[in-house]
């Protein structure tokens, strides 16, 4: 099967590489690159060579980004060639359209890559979903974040030392905003909720990340048998769901907080399945290259993967619902209760309440850092 690939950076290059090296049933004929990067012949800088050309079957995008891959995503499955994404920014703003111009051209849609690197996720949720309804998913979706963290624990090294260690190995961008913010683990929040419960999840879930993560905040709460992991998680209830980002204050000894540098753990519970869980390298050029080969294998079969947005599922942040702590200078929040020299605790809070106050909270404090308990805390 011929293969167009838009994006020959990090993972770009691992596609074609595996490729290369392991599976010559799969074959990279074109590439789109910018054109002073034109170094081959199969190289181009015009996507109209991709589009026009009969001899191409599927198309990965691994650019990055809104624009131009919404575009050439959509011109693709019009063409009738269907796309392999590791994407989840776009996908996350464009999931359903993406489908819809899929279903109408007959071409078919991989997404498989963006979420969990190398993790077989989304294929999982869908297996699972064959017999289970689906009633929640969580987990740590982003390597950048659970390295810092990590970082910062075993060598008791602030934030921004961590964070640049993480970028010196290429863990984290030069400009760290969507991992450290959680904005790359709200995208993959987004899809995998959409897949998971069948409905269009809304894009503006709560959101928070680790920027204002402190050491000293790392060693306190392992004191009281907790460490700090960004968590997304979702669930679903009496036709009604939620979602969010956000840290979250993991016991010790479980299994999510000894996940360690880079990698990640995705949890999701079935009816009769019960919970399961799924570990491995979450980002990189061959664990993400993986999935997408993955996903062109499963192309050349004749898979197609169905994605279905017609549960009507309201959206009601309640379900997600608990105790959250709070470290400031300033003064606390009406109804925090006094933790320890610094820290306070807020109960019976939901997740939208909660992000709401933490933005007045940074207002008056702009160093201010909020977690989660467990829900049983």
């Amino acid at each position: 099967m011929n293969v167009a690939l838009l994006g020959h950076g990090t993972v770009g290059r691992g596609v074609v590489q595996i490729i290369e090296s392991s599976v010559p049933t799969l074959k990279v004929t074109r590439i789109l690159e910018l054109p002073d990067r034109c170094t081959e012949p199969r190289m181009t800088s015009n996507f109209d060579d991709i589009a026009n050309d009969p001899e191409i079957t599927a198309v990965v995008e691994c650019m990055g980004g809104l624009e131009p891959a919404h575009t050439y995503i959509l011109r693709a499955l019009d063409a009738g060639k269907s796309v392999v994404t590791s994407n989840k920014a776009v996908v996350a703003a464009y999931f359903q359209e993406f489908v819809e111009h899929a279903a109408k051209s007959g071409a078919r849609l991989f997404i498989e890559a963006t979420c969990g690197g190398g993790i077989p996720w989304i294929a999982s949720i869908l297996k699972a979903k064959r017999i289970d309804k689906i009633s929640a998913i969580s987990g740590i979706m982003n390597g950048t974040t659970n390295y810092i963290i990590e970082k910062m624990r075993d060598d008791a090294v602030d934030f921004d030392v961590a964070l640049a260690e993480a970028q010196r190995l290429g863990y984290a961008e030069r400009d760290p905003t969507a991992d450290i913010d959680g904005i790359d683990v709200k995208n993959k929040t987004i899809i995998g909720t959409s897949v998971a419960f069948g409905c269009a999840c809304q894009k503006d879930i709560p959101t928070t990340g680790i920027r204002n993560l402190k050491i000293a905040d790392l060693t306190f709460l392992e004191s009281r048998g907790y460490v700090v992991k960004l968590h997304g998680r979702a669930t679903q209830q009496d036709g009604r769901y939620a979602a969010a980002v956000e840290p979250v204050c993991m016991p010790l000894r479980t299994l999510e907080a000894d996940v360690p540098s880079n990698f990640n753990l995705v949890t999701l519970d079935g009816a009769t399945i019960g919970t399961l869980k799924f570990y491995g390298q979450g980002a990189g050029s061959l664990p993400t290259g993986n999935a997408i080969v993955q996903d062109l294998l499963d192309c050349a079969e004749g898979a197609e993967p169905t994605y279905r947005f017609d549960e009507p599922l309201a959206w009601d942040p309640a379900l997600l619902k608990g105790s959250y702590l709070l470290r400031t200078k300033a003064e606390a929040p009406e109804g925090a209760k006094p933790y320890l020299e610094g820290y306070w605790r807020l109960d019976g809070l939901n997740v939208e309440t909660a992000r709401a106050l933490y933005e007045k909270q940074l207002e008056k404090d702009p160093a201010a850092f909020m977690a989660a308990f467990p829900q049983e805390a």
